[in-house]
């Protein structure tokens, strides 16, 4: 394939050197004369293991060029990425400027080309991005329409300083968000040697997951070094600690619990959070991350409370009221917290969790929901479908699977708030969802 990338900083210089190994012809672009002449003598302009050695056998055989001229370089390929850098502002945003001004090169060198066109958008850059700023500005300077007459993707990487070539070549995943099937097919192509899967998203998903990748390395590391931290000040060795916690590949290093949704409860979390924090203020050891857990999770209630409230509507029926199925805990339930928010509100509420109210009378629970939450306690329905009848507005609060029927077929006349899931699309207009 015939390749034109523009911007021969790290990302650039990388992806030029890993995909001429794989004998594609790559154009390299950028305003620097400087530092297209390094590449030129088969000189790396920047530190990276085993790159130069790639860079000179991509020029000896003839599948590396460098030039200044944007515009030849996309009439000469078929495919263009962009690889520019996305620089801080001042104020934590992106600096744009680099990527305005080579989506302009490239949308006036399409104008003029009769040939389809893929462009490829590998910097990285917020969601909206692309659809907000980079579509108008190449179909501004091209005359043309991005999915129909030039193909464009969002195409993340994952690269490492230092082991940037084995990331290239040895991915946990290529993530594309295509505009259309032609745009998404064509770039499948370049990574179909790659033993790695390859995902197919929206733009804005694909922009989106760059993000949540590059924050959760940041905040692992922060816990790491915060519960480090707290360890040595006890006398304990935080690299012990942490060893032991990684060999946990059921809970800890594992898709369980990184699903979006509503806030966790239950007898342990909730308490021994505080009590981690309450350690470490008491030996006086900062932990912003740690100590902002509570008042996320508090956040997510609030969040909760704000969509069901906005469905408009005073008669709400709850699906359940202990903070996971197949339980009849009830102590720090985030449903529970919800249900008083509501009730203080004035808001009618009826109550179905078919686990609570056997509890309420034979459970361990029995003493905590009628000295605790009586008032609770008043409003659980005996019948599922007794509280559908009855409510407007309908949250699915736990996982009880006999709830996911609800989020699937939506009871004429009723609005659905899924704080759990179930839901398998976005929100609309008789379900919402708190996270989707």
């Amino acid at each position: 394939m015939k390749i034109s990338i523009f911007g021969m900083g790290y990302v650039g210089v990388v992806c030029t050197a890993c995909l001429a190994k794989r004998g594609h012809n790559v154009t390299g672009v950028d305003v620097s004369p400087s530092k297209l002449g390094l590449i030129n003598d088969g000189i790396s302009p920047i530190v990276e293991p085993g790159l130069e050695s790639l860079l000179q056998s991509g020029r000896a055989e003839g599948y590396i060029e460098v030039t200044l001229n944007g515009y030849k370089a996309v009439h000469d390929t078929e495919l263009s990425m962009i690889c520019v850098g996305t620089p801080s502002k001042p104020n934590g945003g992106l600096e744009l400027q680099f990527v305005e001004r080579v989506c302009q090169e490239i949308g006036r060198a399409l104008k003029d080309k009769d040939s389809w066109h893929l462009v490829v958008v590998r910097s990285t850059v917020l969601p909206g991005t692309v659809s907000e700023l980079i579509i108008p500005i190449l179909e501004e300077h091209s005359g043309k329409k991005a999915g129909w007459e030039f193909g464009l993707c969002m195409n993340p990487e994952f690269l490492r300083e230092s082991t940037a070539i084995h990331d290239f070549d040895h991915p946990p995943m290529t993530v594309i968000g295509e505009l259309d099937t032609q745009s998404g097919d064509l770039l499948a192509r370049l990574y179909e040697d790659l033993d790695a899967p390859i995902v197919r998203k929206t733009i804005e998903t694909a922009e989106m997951i760059k993000y949540t990748c590059n924050v959760w390395h940041a905040t692992k590391v922060t816990f790491a070094n915060e519960i480090g931290n707290i360890a040595k000040t006890l006398g304990v060795d935080g690299r012990d600690v942490m060893d032991v916690v990684c060999k946990d590949s059921k809970l800890n290093i594992s898709r369980y619990y990184m699903r979006p949704g509503f806030a966790f409860g239950g007898s342990c979390l909730p308490k021994d959070v505080r009590a981690l924090a309450y350690r470490a203020n008491q030996l006086d050891v900062r932990h912003p991350l740690l100590s902002s857990i509570m008042d996320s999770n508090n956040e997510q209630v609030r969040r909760a409370f704000n969509i069901v409230t906005g469905c408009g509507s005073r008669k709400i029926g709850m699906l359940g009221l202990s903070f996971k199925a197949n339980t009849d805990d009830l102590r720090e339930s985030p449903l529970v917290e919800l249900s008083e928010l509501l009730i203080g509100k004035g808001y009618q509420l009826q109550i179905f969790d078919r686990n609570v109210d056997q509890a309420r009378t034979f459970g361990a629970n029995q003493e905590y929901i009628n000295g605790k939450i009586p008032h609770l306690a008043e409003l659980l329905a005996k019948e599922l479908r007794d509280v559908i009848e009855w409510a407007d507005v309908i949250v699915l609060g736990n996982n009880d699977q006999s709830f996911e029927a609800i989020a699937a077929e939506v009871p004429e006349g009723k609005q659905v708030v899924d704080l759990v899931g179930f839901m398998k699309t976005r929100s609309n207009g008789t379900s919402v969802g708190i996270c989707w």
